[in-house]
């Protein structure tokens, strides 16, 4: 695949993939790229469409914001069209609410497969449900005019998009913590400072510093970034001595395939 391919288009999700390269971008600036229970259902599709050959991914919205976060209409009564409202899945069984809550994690989680390496180019406002999907990628390049915040606890809510395992991992507990209860703005300088962007760039710099990153990570064999990725993730909850085992595993692996030795 040579060429730029639409691959998905539906619920405010666009995916298209050239070559090696895959974008996943939020389609709705009208409402700030707002999400909804269909959108995280098209952002999971979009990670069981991607084609083996795709190796980094790019998730960015379109207009001023990356995603102002959840649609408020969610907590009304009505809800959305042909969707059960919040109200709805609150009265239903604890079986049923943790399905359809692992459900919308679905649309994260493929985001941290080590098959890919996953890029966040955020600029304006990543709110609530957009923060924790900046956080959902590996790394996060950001506009100057970037402002995160944890809005849940403010709604009576806690993150439940799988955002409060990187941030814990980023910025650690205390900081977490005073982010998520206070549901402050953080912005870019303080994102760089505490490690929440890798990259802090001017708005009009963001695609190139981007395609940048991209580059140099389509540069290194596919094979020992997989391996490097898998061991980087693994390293919190392994001791120093279990991961300097898994180290030697990795490395033996990568040398064994390299002299043509693999099983």
């Amino acid at each position: 695949m040579t060429s730029l391919e639409s691959v998905l288009d539906k619920d405010g999700v666009r995916l298209t993939v050239e070559d090696a390269l895959a974008t996943v971008t939020l389609t709705n600036p009208a409402k700030r790229n707002a999400q909804s229970p269909a959108l995280w259902r098209a952002l999971a599709e979009a990670g069981r469409a991607l084609p083996g050959s795709v190796r980094v991914v790019v998730l960015r919205g379109e207009g001023l914001s990356f995603s102002a976060g959840l649609d408020r209409q969610a907590f009304t009564p009505e809800g959305f069209d042909g969707e059960p409202s919040f109200l709805d899945l609150a009265r239903g069984s604890d079986a049923d609410l943790d399905a359809a809550i692992a459900g919308y994690q679905e649309g994260f989680t493929w985001l941290r497969r080590t098959d890919v390496v996953s890029i966040a180019a955020v600029q304006g406002h990543a709110i609530g449900a957009g923060f924790q999907l900046a956080l959902a990628c590996d790394l996060r390049i950001v506009a100057t005019d970037v402002r995160f915040a944890m809005r849940e606890t403010s709604l009576g809510l806690v993150p439940d998009l799988t955002g409060t395992h990187p941030l814990v991992g980023l910025v650690g507990y205390a900081r977490a913590l005073e982010i998520c209860a206070t549901g402050r703005f953080v912005e870019a300088e303080e994102a760089e400072r505490t490690g929440l962007a890798n990259l802090v760039v001017a708005p009009g710099e963001l695609d190139d510093a981007v395609k940048d990153l991209t580059g140099a990570l389509l540069a290194a064999p596919r094979d020992a970034v997989i391996e490097t990725k898998a061991l980087l993730q693994g390293a919190s909850g392994r001791s120093f001595e279990a991961q300097r085992a898994a180290e030697r595993a990795a490395q033996a692996r990568r040398l064994r395939d390299l002299a043509g030795l693999a099983d």
